[in-house]
């Protein structure tokens, strides 16, 4: 799967959510997550792909449904937005397939914990992101589209500023 995707760095949450219900847009999930990042010691998929594995494990908090998922992810392109290459499973059981990935050599890392509110308007996903502390300390919006003029609408229904608007990713805010 291909994700078209920015941040909009500096958000107020309940601003941004009051303008999403005031567009009509959608709540289409409300989740707690684990997020377990993995490469080898050489850092050999981010240096080969600018990508990583990862273990996500999602509890939905509309439903009280868990989900664990394996994803490879790996950067394609970074102009006006951040597209990635997504490659991804359902998992049963994280600490077995942990060990598996041990097993083939690639290392765990440690573990970030985030809430997700994500709306949906005209086939655009909006995801208000917050991190741990210790991960990412300030709240984000996260912007998927499938195109630019589909950004563009997005900036405007929210009268979002451009100079907050950034492609990288959330382990390069985290070293800014």
């Amino acid at each position: 799967m291909r994700e078209r995707e920015v941040k909009v760095l500096n958000i107020d949450k309940d601003e941004i959510e009051k303008k999403l219900k005031k567009i009509g847009a959608v709540l289409l999930k409300d989740e707690e997550q684990t997020n377990i990042r993995f490469d080898t010691d050489n850092n050999y998929l981010k240096e080969t792909y600018n990508g990583y594995l990862r273990i996500r494990t999602t509890k939905n908090l509309l439903d009280g449904k868990v989900k664990n998922t394996l994803t490879f992810k790996k950067s394609i392109s970074r102009d006006k937005m951040r597209v990635n290459e997504e490659t991804e499973t359902e998992i049963s059981n994280c600490e077995e397939t942990i060990k598996i990935l041990e097993f083939l050599g690639y290392n765990k890392k440690r573990p970030g914990y985030k809430h997700r509110r994500s709306y949906s308007y005209d086939h655009i996903i909006f995801e208000i992101d917050t991190w741990d502390k210790d991960t990412y300390s300030k709240p984000y919006l996260e912007i998927e589209m499938s195109s630019e003029d589909e950004l563009e609408k997005a900036i405007k229904l929210l009268q979002l500023d451009r100079k907050q608007i950034t492609t990288k990713s959330i382990f390069e805010l985290r070293k800014d």
